[in-house]
């Protein structure tokens, strides 16, 4: 073979140089030889012939068939070599799985065509399969595969082969070049590796490479959206001392970050930076700034962003205003809110739900003066709001005692269907108990009968005569009650009870309260205060009770006992009424008034039952359980300032019960 391998070399013709080595073949005395097929490869792949080295390197796999393929291991990595490299990478792959099949040993140098090939073809995962069989067969890559791979791998998302290929091609002692640092920073900083991104970016300005502008915003990017803000801004001031100026993106990504993590005077500062650049700020980057101004509460600096916002013809967004009116609101700076709310209408918001927030903010802060100027600027502007606001300021106006302001507001809220419920009437009637003045007090039952509630009318029959009722005061009382829904209002009815025992109590009206606490009970509205343990104890509870409640229940209750102890002769060994720290004085000093053998201790009134029964037989506590005693005998009235703080003053008490309605009421 050596004489036909000497005319391949001379010879210049490919076709011919083919033709030949055909020939040869055939000859009985032909033998495979690497070296030959080498020179005849050389031959074909000067002149592109890759059909033909095709077409030979079938005929080779033949030929290291019968002799053994490590023969011509040579040859076989020099074909996937020049097909590789001319871009013929499916060829090249299938004839390297040939060479896997055949056994044949694949060098450094056709691994690294291979690889280079699928790279930069958009192969990586090919790559990466040719890479394994690499790592498995124990070679290495060269200096251009891994300037490829690493960048590929990271790009891919597998960081940890990259990082690894990285530290491998340093104790080889390849240098890596710019483009492998440049896609390690990039990729570590976008996976949040952001310790290995730096360590990167400072081992890459250790071997003289200077950052590009893309690797500055990259590893902002990544600091910013770890929330690793000092970091990100000291590689802002390196990227400017670099002479890169920063992007619109970049500069909007800064200024947002530092407004929301409350680091507004940075914030601003990048923001003048960036309108002296010459960027417009977007709308959400002046929301972001605007609406963190606002919850810190910098009034003039939102308002000069807000402006300067406007000016530059960008549209605020919905969260902006909000913000705005909600601070403005907080600031009681009432003309500017309605300003901005009637610029957000024009604007085509909806505008009811803003305005109705800052009518909570003014209740909620007990401003009823500036809520009810907002209220009526709402209604100037058609600007509508709901009955929950309504009634919340109405209840504001009550605590506040304007009561002349109240009334309308009660009269808006039932005209627009909403129901007055017992809560609110009884809530009412709690003021027109705690009233002082006669003008207030007309005003408040004034606002009771405006609330069209059912106990109006039941609070209105129950100060009239039998005549007018047509009925006693018991039955006409258990009527009403009757009407309840327990399920839904037992909290409710039992509130109205202690109310309206009080109110009784201070118009001297005991016969009706005395008939309100029976049906009372009797509809299990207290269920465990009255406690009967056969001869051991019988007990009273008022813990929970108002205070002219608990005076009722204490002389009807006892009015119980004394009849079941001498109609019956049942005589229990004690007595206890538990009246807790609050009523415990009150009800001791009632007592005290008819001589009762009740001794006081922290929380509880206690008597045996053999001297209660001797007290029960005395005739001034048989008027006084029965209500003879007058009312002005200072025994039940005469104390109640001392329960009632701000209740009216004593002569109260003395003088005839009021109606409770005034006028046409009824």
């Amino acid at each position: 073979m050596t004489h036909i391998m000497q005319a391949l070399k001379v010879m210049e013709d490919s076709d011919a140089s083919l033709s030949l080595f055909r020939w040869a073949k055939r000859q009985p005395w032909y033998k495979p030889n690497d070296a030959c097929y080498i020179t005849l490869f050389d031959k074909l792949n000067q002149s592109r012939d890759f059909d033909g080295i095709q077409s030979v390197f079938d005929d080779m796999v033949l030929d290291s068939g019968e002799n053994g393929a490590s023969s011509l291991f040579n040859a076989y990595n020099r074909v996937i070599q020049y097909l590789a490299k001319a871009e013929k990478f499916e060829v090249a792959f299938c004839c390297f799985k040939k060479i896997q099949e055949s056994g044949c040993i694949v060098d450094t140098g056709t691994y690294n065509s291979l690889i280079t090939v699928f790279l930069n073809n958009g192969l990586p995962y090919k790559a990466f399969e040719i890479y394994e069989n690499m790592e498995k067969a124990g070679c290495s890559l060269d200096a251009s595969s891994y300037e490829l791979m690493i960048p590929s791998l990271a790009k891919s998302g597998r960081l940890d082969a990259a990082f690894k290929l990285f530290q491998q091609m340093k104790v080889n002692n390849f240098r890596p070049g710019f483009g492998i640092y440049a896609s390690l920073v990039d990729s570590m900083g976008k996976a949040g590796r952001l310790d290995t991104s730096l360590k990167v970016y400072t081992e890459m300005q250790c071997f003289g490479f200077r950052p590009s502008a893309t690797m500055f915003v990259s590893l902002i990017e990544s600091f910013v959206k770890a929330g690793k803000l000092e970091t990100a801004l000291r590689l802002w001031d390196e990227m400017k001392k670099s002479g890169f100026r920063p992007n619109y993106g970049l500069y909007t990504m800064i200024v947002e970050s530092h407004a929301k993590s409350g680091k507004l005077d940075v914030a601003m500062s990048v923001f003048s930076d960036m309108e002296k650049a010459g960027f417009l700020p977007t709308p959400s980057t002046y929301s972001s700034l605007l609406e963190m101004h606002a919850a810190s509460g910098q009034v003039d600096a939102a308002m000069k962003l807000y402006n300067s916002m406007t000016n530059a013809g960008l549209r605020p967004g919905l969260s902006t205003y909000t913000a705005l009116l909600t601070l403005l609101a907080k600031k009681k700076l009432l003309d500017v809110s309605a300003k901005i709310l009637l610029e957000m209408k024009a604007m085509g918001y909806s505008v009811d739900v803003n305005a109705s927030d800052v009518l909570m903010v003014y209740i909620k802060d007990g401003s009823v003066d500036l809520a009810l100027r907002w209220l009526r600027f709402m209604g100037s502007s058609a600007i509508r709001t709901n009955n929950f606001i309504i009634r919340q300021l109405f209840e504001s106006c009550m605590k506040s005692g304007v009561y002349e302001q109240a009334k309308p507001l009660l009269e808006t809220y039932v005209n627009s269907a909403a129901k007055v419920d017992l809560i609110l009437y009884t809530s009412i009637l709690a003021h027109l108990v705690r009233c002082q003045d006669e003008n207030n007090e007309r005003h408040l039952m004034s606002i009771l009968s405006a609330t069209r509630h059912k106990a109006h009318t039941f609070m209105c029959g129950l100060f009239t005569g039998p005549e007018q009722r047509k009925q006693p005061v018991l039955t006409f009382v258990r009527e009403f009650f009757q009407g309840i829904d327990y399920e839904l209002e037992e909290g409710a009815s039992r509130y109205f009870v202690n109310v309206l025992l009080n109110y009784l109590v201070l118009m001297g009206q005991i016969n009706r309260a005395r008939c309100v606490w029976k049906v009372a009970y009797e509809n299990k509205l207290f269920p465990k205060a009255i406690v009967f343990d056969q001869h051991i104890a019988w007990s009273l509870d008022v813990r929970n009770l108002s205070v002219g409640a608990a005076l009722v229940a204490v002389v009807h209750t006892l009015h119980r006992f004394r009849k079941r102890m001498l109609y019956y002769g049942v005589v229990p060994r004690r007595i206890k009424l538990v009246t807790g720290p609050t009523l415990k004085i009150v009800v001791a000093q009632m007592l005290s008034s008819v001589e009762s053998p009740f001794e006081v201790s922290k929380v509880v009134l206690r008597a045996p039952g053999d001297a209660v029964l001797d007290w029960f037989k005395k005739p001034i506590v048989q008027q006084f359980l029965l209500n003879e005693i007058p009312s002005r005998a200072d025994i039940l009235m005469h104390k109640l300032n001392i329960l009632f703080p701000t209740s009216a003053p004593e002569i109260r008490s003395l003088s005839p019960p009021k109606p409770i309605f005034a006028g046409k009421a009824l």
